[in-house]
Parts: C-alpha cells; sequence; structure tokens
C-alpha cells in the first residue's frame, strides 16, 4: 500500500521534484525528497527511474536530524523541516558522509540553527570546516561511539570508510533498531512506495548501484558488513530509494556475495595507520585515494584496535604493505608491527610514513628492518613534522599511486599483449599532435606529456583531453580548476618531452630547470612552447581507464606563427 505521509511538489527547469514525510518508527520520521526526472548521477552512469536524497528526525529528549538532501530541494525541504521540528530545538545534525547530494544545505541548517552541534567522522569535519567556511560545534565519531538522545533513542556509530566516500558513517539506534547507512545499500530508483515492497522491481537497479559505486571497493564492504553483524536490524534506512525493511538478509547476503567475488585480487595492499594519533588517519587516506587510482585494493587498518591475527592474515595475502609509525607508548599498535615485520616476506613493497603525533616510533630503524628481509621500497619515507598541507597531501596521494603502478606492472605488460595485433597496428594508426599540460593550485603544481587532445566545442570553444586516473595531475582537473595546454613544435620537442617523461619522486618539483612563465590563471607557461592555452575545466567523465575533461579556452597565444604541432605517431593502439 503507498502511504504518502505529508506530501509537496515542484516542478523545475531540472524536472519534477516531491517531497514525502512518512513516520517509519517511534519518534521517526523519514523525509524523502523525490528527484523524478534526474537521468544522469555523478556523471559516470545514467539513470532510468530518477533518484530520492532520503533524510531522518529523530526526537528524543535531544532531537536529531540525519542527512539533509540536495541543494535544489532547498525551499522545499527547509519549508517541510520547519513543519515537523522547531528548528531552535535541534540539538544535533548527523552527517553521515560530506557528499553534496546529502550534504547540500548542511550550511542552511546552520545558519537557521547555529547551536545545532554537527556529528561526523573526523575526515567529515574537516570537509565540512573546508565547506561552510563558518565556526560550528561538533561532535567527531568512531566505531563504538553512541550518543544518547533519550527517551530510549541511543544511537551507536559505526565507520564505514570508502563507501563510497571516504568519510562514511553509519548511524544505529538501539530502540527502533533502525540502521542509518546513507549510500550504502541504496539505489537510483524513484517512487512513493518507501519500503522494498517488490524486490524483483529493485533488483536490477540495486545491482546497477552496487556496480558503479560500491563494487570498486568490495573490501570495504565486506568491512563494514563484519561491523554491523552484530546489529539486530530491523530498518535499513537508506540514503537513495526505499527503505530496506520486508527482504534485509536477501540485500545484504547479495552484498557479501558481489563484494567477495570483487575482493578476489592478486594486488592488495594493506594500509596500516593509527586512527586517533597525529595525522596518520588523513596521509592514509591520501596514499589510499592514489592506490586506488590504480586499480590496486586496498584495505585500511588501525593500529591500535587490530588483532594481531587478523594483520598477519592480511599480509600473507597482500603485494604491498604500507604503515604508519604509531607512538612509542601504544603498546597495542606496536605488537601489530612486529606481526607484520615477521608476517613479512621479500616478494613485498613497502612504504612508510610519519604520523606527526610528536612521539612517532623511529621510521628508518623499522625501514631498514623491511630492507634486510628484501622488501622493495615501493616510495620514499613521508616525514611530516607539522601539519599536513595540500603539498604533503599530495605528496602522499603520488606515493600511492607510484606503489600501486610497481605493483600492477605486470598486469599494465599483459594488457599490452593482449590486443589482436591487426586490432592493435590498426589503432596505432590514429595519429595525435603532442601537447604538455601544465598547473597550479595552491602550493601545489603538476605537468604531464598529452596526446590526446582535441578541440571539442566551437561555442564555447571546448578541448577535451584524455587523462589516465593514475596521473598525477589527474587531481587537479577537476571542474573549476584551471590549466595551461602547451602545444609542442615540430622539431622542438625532444627536450621537453624527454624531460617530463622521466619519473619524478612523489613531491619533486617537475619544472626544474626548464624555463616557465606565470600565465593568467597562475598556471606554468613553457617558454619553449610553440603555442598556449589558458583553460578552464568545465566537466569530466568517466571512459574506463580514463578521465576526459572538457575545458573551456580562455585565452591563448602562438609564439611562432610559422610553426607546426608536433605529431605523435605510435606503432601500436593499446599504450602509450
Amino acid at each position: 500500500m503507498v502511504a504518502f505521509g505529508v506530501r509537496s511538489e515542484n516542478l523545475t527547469p531540472s524536472g519534477r521534484l516531491t517531497l514525502q514525510n512518512r513516520n517509519i518508527s517511534e519518534d521517526t520520521t523519514a523525509i524523502r525528497s523525490l528527484d523524478w526526472d534526474r537521468d544522469r548521477f555523478d556523471i559516470e552512469f545514467g539513470l532510468r527511474n530518477g533518484t530520492t536524497y532520503n533524510s531522518f528526525l529523530i526526537k528524543g529528549e535531544k532531537n536529531a536530524l540525519v542527512d539533509t538532501s540536495h541543494r535544489k530541494f532547498e525551499q522545499l525541504y527547509l519549508e517541510n523541516l520547519f513543519g515537523l521540528v522547531d528548528l531552535s530545538a535541534l540539538d544535533y545534525l548527523i552527517v553521515s558522509h560530506t557528499e553534496p547530494d546529502h550534504s547540500g544545505l548542511v550550511k542552511e541548517i546552520l545558519d537557521l540553527a547555529p547551536q545545532v552541534t554537527v556529528v561526523g567522522s573526523k575526515v567529515a569535519i574537516k570537509f565540512l570546516e573546508n565547506m561552510v567556511h563558518q565556526p560550528f560545534k561538533t561532535l567527531m565519531v568512531k566505531s563504538g561511539d553512541r550518543l544518547d538522545l533519550g527517551n530510549g533513542h541511543e544511537l551507536e556509530f559505526v565507520s564505514a570508510p570508502n563507501l563510497h566516500w571516504p568519510d562514511t558513517i553509519f548511524t544505529y539506534d538501539l530502540k527502533t533498531r533502525i540502521l542509518y547507512t546513507c549510500d550504502v545499500f541504496g539505489m537510483h530508483y524513484c517512487d512513493d512506495y518507501i519500503y522494498d515492497e517488490e524486490p524483483d522491481l529493485l533488483q536490477e537497479d540495486f545491482k546497477y548501484y552496487y556496480d558503479c559505486l560500491m563494487g570498486p571497493n568490495a573490501r570495504s564492504v565486506l568491512a563494514a558488513l563484519k561491523r554491523i553483524q552484530k546489529l539486530d536490524i530491523e530498518t535499513i534506512a537508506t540514503g537513495h530509494g526505499p527503505l530496506l525493511q520486508q527482504h534485509i538478509p536477501q540485500w545484504v547476503d547479495s552484498y557479501r556475495q558481489w563484494s567477495q567475488e570483487q575482493a578476489k585480487t592478486d594486488n592488495l595492499v594493506g594500509l596500516f595507520y593509527s586512527e586517533d594519533y597525529g595525522y596518520s588517519e588523513q596521509i592514509a587516506r591520501n596514499i589510499a585515494q592514489g592506490l586506488l587510482k590504480t586499480g590496486v585494493a586496498v584495505d585500511l587498518v588501525d593500529l591500535s584496535t587490530t588483532d594481531p591475527h587478523e594483520a598477519r592474515e592480511l599480509v600473507h595475502q597482500a603485494k604491498g604493505l604500507v604503515i604508519g609509525m604509531p607512538s612509542q607508548s601504544n603498546a597495542q599498535a606496536q605488537t601489530v608491527v612486529s606481526t607484520i615485520l615477521a608476517a613479512a616476506h621479500s616478494k613485498q613493497a613497502i612504504g612508510l610514513f610519519e604520523s606527526g603525533g610528536g612521539e612517532d616510533e623511529p621510521i628508518y630503524p623499522l625501514r631498514n628492518k623491511f630492507q634486510e628481509i628484501g622488501l622493495t621500497e615501493g616510495f620514499p619515507p613521508i616525514l611530516l613534522k607539522t601539519a599536513p598541507t595540500p603539498t604533503t597531501e599530495k605528496i602522499a596521494d603520488e606515493a600511492g599511486t607510484d606503489l600501486g603502478q610497481w605493483l600492477t606492472r605486470d598486469r599494465s605488460i599483459k594488457i599490452m599483449k593482449s590486443l589482436d595485433s591487426t586490432l592493435d597496428r590498426a589503432l596505432g594508426r590514429i595519429s595525435s599532435g603532442l601537447y604538455l599540460i601544465t598547473a597550479q593550485k595552491g602550493e601545489i603544481s603538476g605537468a604531464m606529456l598529452a596526446s590526446w587532445v582535441i578541440q571539442a566545442s566551437l561555442e564555447p570553444m571546448g578541448v577535451a583531453i584524455a587523462v589516465a586516473k593514475e596521473r598525477a595531475i589527474e587531481s587537479l582537473m577537476y571542474p573549476g580548476d584551471r590549466f595551461v595546454l602547451n602545444i609542442l613544435e615540430e622539431g622542438n620537442y625532444q627536450g621537453l618531452m624527454k624531460h617530463f617523461l622521466k619519473r619524478f619522486p612523489p613531491g619533486e618539483d617537475r619544472f626544474a630547470g626548464i624555463k616557465t612563465y606565470q600565465a593568467t590563471n597562475g598556471s606554468p607557461i613553457l617558454a619553449e612552447a610553440l603555442a598556449y592555452l589558458e583553460c578552464e575545466v568545465t566537466s569530466r567523465a568517466e571512459a574506463s581507464d580514463h578521465w576526459i575533461i572538457y575545458s573551456t579556452v580562455q585565452t591563448g597565444r602562438v609564439a611562432k606563427v610559422e610553426g607546426l604541432t608536433a605529431v605523435h605517431h605510435r606503432k601500436v593502439g593499446n599504450h602509450y
């Protein structure tokens, strides 16, 4: 039976938007923002059934709002919320993760209810501070922490990083037995049925959503499933689509089976860090981000809480190990590090980083021990003496990418040999120009030799560039970022090409010894370039192992009117 509760509607240029309230348990209301006509999500995949953005209000002696909604619902959502609760009596705003479709109205809630305490993971709070640009009360939580709202509503938090956002947490209400999971177990499916009454109609969208968002982090899914298996769950309150209540074992088993299949990999890195010590978690996630770009699976493990036996099992499975140095006084973490050292073997790669807590275990004695065993160093030690800066974070990201590329080198060679030779040679006949992309964002600079570049539009003038996912410059090419497209000259490109094809250690200045001058957008222009274009990224779309970056051209100049663009001819088409 369809139960609408209170419902309001609005028609916008982007399609029909409606809002639906429904009491789902004692003192608990679901606020569902229904986006009927949305046909694409996160650029990567199309939608056939629209989507919903689900938010929840829990009323105890204190009141808590779990997530907000997409910004496009601002008027409908806030008017509806006014009717449900006096915002001056709202005590907590729980942010499951900071992706804009769920946190798009956090700033508006804080403006209307400045007394609210924002509850989230350590990473989420940091992200929000950069998003809202105003002071607010915070409560950082991790697995096992509890928050008592009164009237029996005691909330327990469960860390679920990388699903599919690095700062994700679940929230479990011990009274109502509702587990709030945001993206996890969701689906992009919009209709008036609030629960999973017709699983056969939902199965295809449920699987498609898993494949797009959860599958790439299958090991993290399995870790999250393990953390919630002790909970007595009556309802899974998802962030998208219907709430799950009538077929919970079926949905959870599907996630487990799919993830177990996905997690079978020859390339796994065990990344060990101390969540609550120094900046260990932040640097660990930067390294993990770089690893994931290369298609390597990552298990993030807290040295302070993991069982030594579980750590040993992970080391036996992993091809790469990364350790954030724990505090010298943390006996549990020291035991786990000793376990890792005893289980490691010479066919593995190792990377070490300081945590920046002030009492880090010395990094070089441990490095020497791993080298004595015969492990290959995946990246030089990352030494952290002060709070991380954007430069430090970029170094950590590049370190992860370097390690991932070393671990996948055999796979890359196999791919090069995998295409049919006739097809391979035919693809190689697609010629292209030679270009150097240069970018500067704050303290961070980057450069990349590119050949897959085309003019993509006339009005506005725009270009499209294919950038491999593991390239370091990829993180500097998001919508709003600016760069320079340097066009290389035939007969005068070999020196630049040789320089920028070198393998640079993480954080090394890629422009050392190269003559440059600054563009109006702040990026370097290569003095030896034939011409240059100053560009701003407008959008990006996923194309398997590359991102297609579409950018509008702001200005440009030709240095040599008679010069010709350098042309790149390949013999084969399945690698550069």
